[in-house]
């Protein structure tokens, strides 16, 4: 596809993209569209075909899948209880490695060259 000066590599058969957005969302990309257009006209074809070259994961019945079991909710700090052993349990900081980082400078204040006497 062509568009802006700017040419696209499409391959309907991979679901592919030389933008990479169509490789990666699975949803496809405005060249992707204009591929399907140019293949299937602005008819019925060309609406429906933008759902079966979309990933199965975007589909109603995916989404309905996904959240068809109830969520857990995390109860307030106030309403949870946290078990005794834990809360006498010290937790120590990480190791400090005082080299690692960049070298500080010393500074000081020193006679200044430019001035002629």
């Amino acid at each position: 596809m062509f568009e802006n000066g700017i040419t696209a590599k499409v391959n309907l058969l991979e679901r592919s993209c030389s933008c990479r957005k169509f490789n990666l969302v699975k949803m496809p990309c405005k060249h992707a569209m204009a591929a399907l257009r140019a293949k299937y006209g602005d008819g019925e074809g060309y609406g429906n075909s933008i759902y079966d070259y979309s990933s199965p994961i975007y589909k109603v019945e995916s989404y309905l899948l996904a959240y068809s079991k109830a969520i857990n909710v995390v109860p307030l700090e106030a309403e949870g209880t946290v078990p005794q052993e834990l809360l006498n349990t010290k937790i120590s900081p990480p190791p400090y490695d005082p080299k690692l980082g960049r070298k500080k400078l010393k500074c000081t204040k020193g006679i200044d060259f430019n001035l002629q006497l």
